[in-house]
């Protein structure tokens, strides 16, 4: 597998993600009003329409700042280029940093065009346990987690290629 068919198949993999997240959200924002649910698993999970205009996880949602928007839309893009630089100077074909990058890539992309187009994003995956919740979510914040997960475990996990240097006695 050369450099440039590795490239091409992390891209793939943020593109498969950005279609699959514009899709469950357009799926979800024409089939379900907004702030109404589908219970799928009681007591478990639900699909609840809901809008965010914070960042993952609605974190910063209840923020009344005005430059919120553009702040998240800024850091998006600049993650999204340190991705992308990061993608490309990435050698090594079908590795988890790779798989972890696109993912995150897709993931930003995603939740980039809904803050471009609309402001806010729609979430809609929902977990629960009696009274305590995970906040809202969707495909695009999953892909991002997972694919920062997967950097992580790389981090922890990597066995390096080069010869160990011996300690002197």
């Amino acid at each position: 597998m050369t450099k440039n068919s590795a490239r091409a198949v992390y891209l793939l993999i943020a593109l498969g993600v950005v279609l699959l997240d514009r899709w469950t959200k357009h799926t979800v924002a024409q089939r379900i009003s907004l702030y109404s649910h589908i219970q799928i698993i009681p007591g478990f999970f639900r699909l609840t329409h809901t809008e965010n205009t914070g960042a993952a996880f609605s974190l910063f949602a209840d923020s009344p700042a005005p430059w919120k928007t553009g702040l998240l839309i800024a850091f998006s893009v600049i993650a999204l280029v340190v991705v992308s630089v990061l993608l490309w100077k990435n050698s090594r074909a079908y590795v988890a940093t790779g798989v972890g990058l696109s993912l995150i890539m897709g993931g930003a992309l995603g939740n980039l065009w809904d803050r471009l187009a609309r402001g806010r994003v729609v979430d809609f995956l929902l977990f629960y346990v009696k009274r305590y919740q995970w906040p809202v979510f969707n495909l695009a914040d999953s892909a991002i987690v997972v694919g920062a997960g997967l950097l992580v475990l790389e981090i922890l996990f990597h066995k390096s290629s080069g010869v160990e240097e011996s300690q002197p006695s």
